[in-house]
């Protein structure tokens, strides 16, 4: 009896020490607009997040970013023309990009400002608070409302930390981030609108499912086989 006893106490003892890895999935919108005479299509895709206490794992498209806090590496991957970069954290976008691309970005960066909008509503199965946020990157001014909620099963204030790196691949800067990071709670929804080039655009998020699963095999590695570059490419940011 006893034994059994101590063999179930090791049995949940090695389960509770399994890695507990989230999977975020979430639904992308961006409706029909026409930019400079050419009309590009309605179109829907889908974001995939992992992430851990040390890493984090993001696909958009067939641009992967992978985070490991570990080894102190980002690394961003393109899936369709099988290359990588890699970098050290804390991420100094610059060192990234092509001297040319580094001298446009350094003039681009994104201005920020976060404001409660004192509004509830429930998400899927989450409860949230709006936000209402506002953007500017080089005359483009953008609207955001986001539904945020602090009820999700994992340490959203940590993701959005380790999230803040990769959003500087978006041109932001530490002031930009600081605002972003005043949402209390993960970023279940968004809509955002934009005026480009006299262009109207938006674009809708949804998470569809948040779940602790077992991540496939090498999930935050560099798959084998892909080349290294030392910056990114046009073709690369065009597949963010």
């Amino acid at each position: 009896m006893k034994k059994a006893l101590v063999l179930a106490i090791v049995v949940l003892a090695a389960t509770l020490l399994l890695p507990a890895d989230i999977y975020i999935k979430t639904n992308v919108h961006t409706d029909a607009f026409e930019m400079m005479g050419q009309k590009q299509p309605a179109k829907d895709e889908v974001t995939e997040q992992w992430v851990n206490n040390a890493q984090m794992y993001n696909k958009q498209g067939d641009l992967v970013t992978i985070m490991d806090l570990g080894k102190n590496m980002m690394y961003i991957v393109n899936l369709k023309e099988k290359n990588y970069v890699e970098t050290t954290l804390p991420l100094d976008m610059s060192k990234l990009l092509p001297k040319e691309m580094a001298a446009m970005a350094s003039m681009m960066k994104m201005t920020v400002k976060v404001t409660p909008n004192g509004q509830t509503k429930k998400v899927g199965t989450w409860n949230c608070k709006g936000y209402n946020v506002e953007m500017n990157m080089a005359m483009m001014p953008m609207k955001m409302t986001v539904w945020a909620s602090s009820e999700v099963p994992f340490d959203w204030k940590m993701f959005a930390k380790m999230y803040a790196n990769v959003s500087k691949m978006q041109f932001m800067d530490d002031a930009a981030i600081s605002e972003f990071l005043k949402i209390d709670g993960f970023q279940v929804a968004t809509e955002m609108s934009m005026d480009m080039m006299g262009s109207k655009m938006r674009v809708a998020s949804q998470v569809a499912e948040i779940a602790q699963k077992t991540p496939p095999a090498g999930l935050y590695a560099v798959p084998a086989g892909f080349s290294k570059q030392s910056t990114l490419s046009m073709k690369d940011m065009q597949n963010r």
